[in-house]
């Protein structure tokens, strides 16, 4: 793939649209292009998070340790963007990421992403309506477990 194609394909990431092609161009640059095998792994949940990607081709699965189980929470298609919430927050990866298909993606790195995030402050705007959507659908998915469980009579 170019450089131009990828400049395209961040064009169509709501993240990236309303920054200038120039930055694009030097994004997709530097922005570092992986290929997984079905049943890699992109990044495990515990790790640091040093790092964000764009699926460019191919799913993910996003998948949770408990204590019990390892729990498929949702499944990551083309232009979606991952592990922004560890480098956010500066904390370890919240979940695993594994390559459900053959995959292409663009790493950013923690540097390069706090760099855009500074020079394009509506990409924090961006940032904060998909951490506040994802919040919003595991609150509903917490919802849905518990009033699955039997209630249990308080004393």
């Amino acid at each position: 793939m170019s450089l131009q194609q990828d400049v395209d394909l961040l064009r169509n990431i709501p993240l990236f649209a309303k920054i200038e092609p120039s930055k694009l161009k030097l994004l997709a640059f530097t922005a570092e292009r992986l290929t997984f095998s079905q049943g890699d792994v992109l990044c495990r949940q515990g790790d640091e998070g040093d790092s964000a990607y764009i699926i460019i081709d191919g799913e993910a699965d996003v998948l949770v340790n408990t204590d019990a189980v390892e729990v498929t929470v949702a499944t990551l298609k083309t232009n979606d963007f991952l592990g922004e919430t560890a480098i956010l927050c500066d904390v370890p990866r919240t979940a695993t990421v594994q390559a459900k298909t053959d995959l292409e993606a663009l790493m950013i790195s923690k540097d390069l992403f706090f760099q855009l995030i500074y020079q394009f402050p509506s990409m924090s705007i961006e940032i904060m309506r998909e951490l506040a959507s994802r919040v919003e659908r595991t609150t509903a998915q917490l919802r849905e477990a518990v009033s699955q469980r039997p209630v249990e009579p308080r004393n």
